[in-house]
Parts: structure tokens; C-alpha cells; sequence
């Protein structure tokens, strides 16, 4: 009943406040729009400087995208330009990047990246995103199996 009514003080309002309410509904609709789209520009830019630093072999950078947790987790930018060397060759010399989708799982934003690595391999990642007050880092990256690439 109350959707009802709600509905109806909608439809009976006189056509200058309906302009009005359209108005403001599609200025919050752009907003929204434009959030999204600054959200997914200031994390392809994160994702972005971090490669840009592993090409330039640049770790104390590199590390500097990391998420808090990761930071902590392995200490020193040494440690991480380790395990990214050995672990993840293809994010350490990317031959090429494409982002591809960004989407929330269970609460997160998750960035998919298609990388082709210096013998033109394609691997996908999926890049979990964490916000903190510096910014957008990178929480988790997970090299994406065939299955769930087209899940």
C-alpha cells in the first residue's frame, strides 16, 4: 500500500514537478555514471603505474600499489619483486595489457586483465581492488584457469 501511494503522488504531481523530479533523477543517474566511470579510470591507472614500475624493474614503486595487507605479507619491495619474477613473469615483463571488465564480487571490485607475455602467451587476471585513504590499491591478483574464463 505505502508503494502505492508513493506512486501515485509521482504520477499526480503537477507537470512542472515532474520535470523537476526527471531532472534530478537523471542528473543523480549522470553522476553515478560519472563516478563509475572515474572509479574504473583511477584503477586502470593503478594497475597501469604498477606495470609501468615492473617494466622499469622500479619494486619500491611497484610496491607502493600494493594493498596494506600484501605490503605487510611480504614485507620489502624486495620480496615482493621477487615473488612477481618468479610468480608472475608475465605481469613483470608484459609484452602487451588490455583491461577488460570491471566488476563487484561479493562486495569487491575485481579488474579483469589480459596480459600476452614476451612469447605471446595470453594469461587473464583477475585484480582484486582494495580502497584505502591514499587511493585504490591492489589486494589480491589471481591468475584466471580456462574454466573460469568462461564462467
Amino acid at each position: 500500500m505505502g508503494c502505492g501511494l508513493a506512486l501515485s503522488a509521482s504520477f499526480w504531481a503537477p507537470a512542472g514537478a515532474q520535470d523537476a523530479q526527471a531532472s534530478g533523477e537523471a542528473a543523480k543517474q549522470g553522476a553515478d555514471v560519472g563516478a563509475e566511470a572515474g572509479r574504473e579510470a583511477a584503477i586502470a591507472a593503478v594497475i597501469g603505474d604498477q606495470f609501468a614500475a615492473f617494466r622499469a624493474d622500479d619494486f619500491v614503486t611497484a610496491f607502493d600499489f600494493a594493498a596494506p595487507g600484501i605490503q605487510a605479507m611480504f614485507g620489502s619491495p624486495d620480496r615482493f619483486g621477487a615473488m612477481v619474477r618468479n610468480g608472475y613473469p608475465m605481469v613483470h615483463r608484459p609484452a602487451e595489457v588490455e583491461f577488460l571488465g570491471l566488476s563487484e564480487v561479493a562486495g569487491g571490485l575485481h579488474q579483469k586483465v589480459m596480459v600476452r607475455d614476451s612469447s605471446g602467451a595470453l594469461h587473464l587476471l583477475d585484480y582484486e581492488m582494495i580502497a584505502t585513504p591514499e587511493g585504490w590499491r591492489i589486494g589480491a591478483v589471481r591468475l584466471l584457469t580456462a574454466d573460469a574464463v568462461g564462467a
